[in-house]
């Protein structure tokens, strides 16, 4: 497989290992980009455009990075709180009266973005046509009685996070969260994302589709563990309930999907638009202005949840929306924080070593929060550091 782009001195490993990952891990298509002290060190594209295809990958090819998403809609509603205009410890029924129903009165802002707020499932789940309705989402979340009290445990909220949080910034800004997005985050950040796909950038984002996983690569099993695969498989398991909360599943590749803004898991992007914006989060780009304060980014990665999780079965840790180092996370060092997206992307920043990084794929696997892909490559900077 022919790699394209350019990696700067010291990052040869990086190349390497995308390069095997088309190899020996049934890549179709990927672009991996990497930010240092805001400067690009790595872009890196190959294979093809579609999962299904021929047409080569190109640079600018876009893909959606399912929920990768959730860290940037995470610096939307840290933005506003760094601006004064959201309490983090207010109940959400400050912003959003109607939230105060069925026994969530007492859900705070963080519990929102750490997954604490109780409502990873929706009794009754909703049609795609109906999850990309921006009211009829908020209505469903504000009806919903809690699974557990807010506050008190945590658990991955795979699809309700679009409504809880889209919501929020819409009764906060007046406008819709895609919008106020491309004004606030990713021009500044001068990043290709985008949350609600206009119609001129349909010709850049690739088909994706799903792709089978290797058993076991280098003596590393790749498969999930039984009791996450059981979770999976039940019915009435929060897990299940929780990722079906939209149902039937969208069709990812439908222009309709995505040009609604689902701020959990369908928005479009370049591997250097999610670099781009972590590097904003933790500095300046390429001598341009940055996003976070330093409060600000040491907020984002300040420990909220910790522990098994209750939809994903596994041990996870989020700081105020984001995914930190641990035992399930591939991030670099234990001050990095960032977001996966289910079975492919991978987006995050680490502040003591001044990385960004961004990685898209066409082929999504039934991982949730370790791809080896990712994995390979987060491995390679790590060995280009050393």
């Amino acid at each position: 497989m022919d790699v394209n782009g350019t990696v700067a001195e010291g990052f040869e490993p990086v190349r390497e290992a995308f390069a095997a990952n088309f190899a020996l891990l049934g890549e179709r298509g990927a672009a991996v980009a990497v930010y240092r002290d805001g400067h690009k060190v790595v872009d890196l594209w190959a294979g093809t455009r579609d999962v299904d295809g021929t047409a080569p990958w190109e640079p600018g090819t876009a893909q959606i990075v399912r929920s990768a998403t959730k860290g940037v809609v995470a610096a939307a509603l840290l933005l506003l709180h760094q601006r004064g205009e959201l309490d983090l410890d207010a109940p959400v029924g400050a912003y959003w009266p109607g939230y105060k129903a069925a026994g969530k009165e007492h859900t705070l802002v963080r519990h929102l973005l750490a997954h604490r707020a109780g409502v990873p499932v929706l009794d009754r789940p909703l049609t795609p046509a109906e999850a990309a309705d921006p009211d009829l989402g908020a209505a469903a979340v504000a009806a919903q009685a809690p699974v557990w009290e807010p506050g008190t445990d945590h658990g991955y909220h795979a699809q309700t996070y679009s409504w809880l949080t889209g919501e929020l910034i819409r009764r906060i800004t007046g406008r819709p969260v895609g919008e106020w997005i491309a004004d606030e985050i990713a021009r500044p950040a001068g990043a290709d994302l985008w949350l609600g796909l206009p119609e001129s950038e349909h010709g850049r984002v690739g088909r994706v589709g799903p792709v089978e996983a290797p058993e076991a690569v280098g003596g590393l099993k790749t498969r999930p563990k039984r009791a996450v695969a059981e979770a999976y498989a039940d019915p009435d398991s929060l897990t299940r309930r929780a990722f079906a909360a939209i149902t039937p599943l969208p069709d990812e590749n439908d222009p309709a999907y995505r040009a609604a803004a689902l701020p959990a898991s369908n928005g479009i992007a370049t591997a250097d638009g999610l670099a781009r914006i972590y590097a904003s989060l933790i500095g300046e780009v390429d001598g341009g202005s940055r996003l976070f304060a330093p409060e600000t980014r040491d907020l984002a990665r300040a420990e909220q949840s910790a522990g098994p999780d209750r939809v994903l079965v596994v041990g996870t840790r989020f700081g105020l929306g984001y995914m930190l180092h641990g035992a399930a996370s591939p991030l670099l060092s234990p001050g990095s924080f960032g977001h996966p997206g289910r079975g492919g992307a991978l987006a995050f920043a680490d502040p003591e070593t001044g990385i960004a990084f961004g990685y898209v794929t066409n082929g999504f696997r039934k991982s949730v929060t370790a791809d080896p892909r990712a994995q390979a490559l987060v491995r390679a900077v790590r060995t280009a550091l050393a």
